[in-house]
C-alpha cells in the first residue's frame, strides 16, 4: 500500500488528506477524476494533471476525464457544438499523454448534468453556500469581476457535485483547483456523499513569467506543436539568470522533464564548461544559483528535452488521422 501512495503523492503540490488517501487505499477499487474545459490547445499546464492520473491508473484506480462541455458553455467559450468538436480532440490528447484508453472513462458533462437528480443537488447545495464562499471559489478570471453572471456563481457549485454524482474517491486538479475541492469537500456530506481526497498539482507559469500557462493567453507550448515552433518559443521564453522565482524554464524542467525522462543533456562546447547530464532539481538549481548554467545553454537543453518528452504524442497522432481531423481550427 505505501509504494501506492507513494506513486500517487510523489510530485504533487500538497494531498488532502494524506490519511484519507491510505484508508482508501484499503479499497478494492478506487475511482479518481479530474475535470477539463474542452480546449482548442492542449498544453503543458494540462499535462501534469494528466501525468498524475497516470499515476493513479499505475496505482490501481479507475480514472475518468471529465470532458466539462456544460461548464465551457457557462463560461462562454463557445457554441455547444463546436465545444463537443472539441472535447473529442482532447479525447485524443489526453490518451497520446499517455492515459490507457482501456482503463480512461471519458464523459461530457452534458451525459450526466442535465438529469433532474444533478440540477436538485445543485440547488440543495445552494442553499446551503453563500454568495461570497461561491465567488472565492469561482475560476480566477471570473473571481475578480464587479458583476459577474449567474452562470460563473453556478460553476463551482455544479463542479462540486460533479464528483459526487462520479462516485469519486480522489479529485485530482492543478492547485487552483483548491478552493472549490474545499467547498466540495465540505458541503457533499451534508447532502449524503462522501467528501473526496484532494490531490493538487503545481501550476505552470507561461512563457513569459507572468501567469499561468494558457491557450487564452497564448503564453504556452501545444503538446502538438511542431518541434521547430517548440524550439522557438522556449528561445523567447522569460529565464532570468540564477532567478527562481516565475522562471517558466526552470518549471519546465523540475515538473515536466526530470520526471519524464530522469535526466537532460545541455550540450556545450568545453570553453563553456562542456556537456552537463542533469539529473534532479537539486542539481539543476545549484549550478544555476551559482551561474554555472547559463540560460542561453539552459533553454536549448529544454526545448530538446520538450521536445523528446513529446515525441509519444508526435507519434500518435502520425497513427491516428482521425485525431488529426480532429484538430480545430480556433481556441476556445
Amino acid at each position: 500500500m505505501e509504494k501506492r501512495f507513494d506513486l500517487i503523492a510523489r510530485g504533487t503540490t500538497e494531498v488532502i488528506t494524506g490519511a484519507e488517501l491510505r484508508e482508501l487505499l484499503k479499497k478494492e477499487k478506487l475511482t479518481a477524476y479530474c475535470g477539463y474545459e474542452p480546449s482548442g490547445k492542449i498544453h503543458f499546464g494540462h499535462a501534469l494533471t494528466v501525468q498524475k492520473l497516470g499515476d493513479l491508473q499505475a496505482a490501481g484506480a479507475r480514472v475518468i476525464v471529465l470532458l466539462a462541455d456544460l461548464h465551457a458553455y457557462l463560461n462562454d467559450k463557445g457554441t455547444l457544438e463546436e465545444i463537443r468538436r472539441v472535447a473529442e480532440y482532447n479525447r485524443h490528447c489526453f490518451i497520446a499523454l499517455g492515459l490507457d484508453p482501456k482503463r480512461t472513462e471519458f464523459l461530457l458533462g452534458s451525459d450526466f448534468q442535465l438529469k433532474s437528480e444533478f440540477s436538485l443537488d445543485v440547488l440543495r447545495m445552494a442553499v446551503d453556500t453563500t454568495l461570497l464562499r461561491a465567488r472565492r471559489s469561482m475560476a480566477e478570471i471570473a473571481r475578480h469581476l464587479k458583476d459577474p453572471d449567474v452562470a460563473q456563481v453556478l460553476y463551482p457549485l455544479m463542479q462540486a457535485v460533479d464528483m459526487a454524482h462520479l462516485d469519486v474517491d480522489v479529485a485530482v486538479g492543478g492547485i487552483d483547483q483548491r478552493k472549490v475541492h474545499m467547498v466540495a469537500r465540505e458541503k457533499l456530506p451534508a447532502l449524503g456523499y462522501r467528501k473526496p481526497v484532494c490531490v493538487h498539482m503545481s501550476l505552470l507559469h507561461g512563457l513569459d513569467g507572468a501567469a499561468k500557462m494558457s491557450s487564452s493567453k497564448g503564453n504556452f507550448i501545444a503538446i502538438d506543436d511542431e518541434p521547430g515552433t517548440i524550439e522557438e518559443k522556449v528561445k523567447k521564453a522569460f529565464c532570468p539568470p540564477k532567478i527562481f522565482k516565475d522562471n517558466p524554464i526552470i518549471e519546465y524542467a523540475e515538473h515536466v522533464i526530470l520526471p519524464a525522462l530522469g535526466s537532460f543533456r545541455v550540450s556545450r562546447e568545453a570553453k563553456h564548461g562542456g556537456p552537463l547530464e542533469i539529473e534532479g532539481a537539486a542539481e539543476l538549481r545549484k549550478l544555476y544559483a551559482a551561474g554555472k548554467l547559463h540560460p542561453t545553454d539552459l533553454k536549448a537543453a529544454v526545448g530538446g528535452a520538450l521536445i523528446q518528452v513529446l515525441e509519444p504524442v508526435r507519434r500518435y497522432f502520425e497513427e491516428h488521422p482521425d485525431a488529426k481531423l480532429a484538430r480545430p481550427s480556433k481556441v476556445l
